[in-house]
């Protein structure tokens, strides 16, 4: 198949929206994913799934920490920016959770250490151990089929 047909397959599943961060030497670096999801509740695990081509790549591997910030309705915008979708440089401030760089009004701020780095294809996945969590109560950015959504509240139905 082509990679277009396998791009079109995965856009096909509903995801939050993410900015993974990390930090090195006093600079902040930051970008948006949707490939994150959890590993283990015992130890509490996640893992994010970074491109070998992203210029945040090496900043993990040399910070040996990241977090996972999953955005809220409301941040399309930090979404754009660090997914180098918007042409104008906007200043973006970080918070901090245990030590680490996080964004103010996320759904949930996860920080992380990195227990553990595997290659797999063209990406490497980062294995986080969480060392904190702070959560908002608000609605999250969701991805599907190319395009930002939003929840909408639908009656529940029996199965």
């Amino acid at each position: 198949m082509d990679d277009r047909k396998f791009r079109t397959a995965m856009g096909k599943f509903a995801t939050g929206v993410t900015v993974i961060a990390t930090e090195v030497e006093g600079d902040v670096h930051g970008m948006t994913a949707n490939a994150f999801m959890s590993v283990s509740l015992d130890p509490k695990l996640v893992v994010v799934s970074i491109g070998e081509k992203a210029k945040i790549l090496n900043k993990i591997k040399e910070s040996k920490i990241f977090t996972v910030n999953i955005l809220a309705a409301d941040q399309q915008e930090l979404s754009m920016i660090f997914a180098g979708q918007l042409k104008e440089h906007k200043e973006v401030t970080f918070d901090r959770l245990d030590g680490k760089p996080v964004l103010a009004g996320a759904v949930a701020q996860i920080a992380c250490e990195v227990s553990a780095e595997h290659v797999e294809g063209d990406h490497t996945l980062f294995i986080g151990k969480v060392t904190d969590i702070h959560l908002e109560d608000a609605e999250p950015l969701v991805f599907y089929s190319g395009k930002y959504r939003s929840l909408t509240e639908e009656k529940a139905v029996t199965v």
